[in-house]
């Protein structure tokens, strides 16, 4: 099952006859949300034998936001 990504974060340079391909996608918008998740859970000093369980929470925030802003 894959997961919504929410399409490219940071895209450049757009392709083709319908400028519909991405030529460098960049990350998508789901790295970026868990990123920022992550970001927010280190500045909390998440110490080094919960960092597996921290970037899980990451990306079920990540998805979380991915959810609402689809709404």
């Amino acid at each position: 099952m894959s997961k919504d990504t929410g399409g490219p974060a940071f895209p450049t340079k757009m392709k083709g006859p319908n400028l519909s391909e991405w030529l460098e996608p960049g990350m998508t918008l789901r790295d970026y949300f868990a990123a920022k998740a992550m970001q927010a859970m280190i500045v909390s000093i998440i110490k080094p034998e919960h960092v597996d369980g921290a970037v899980e929470a990451a990306y079920i925030v990540a998805d979380a936001m991915l959810a609402e802003r689809a709404k």
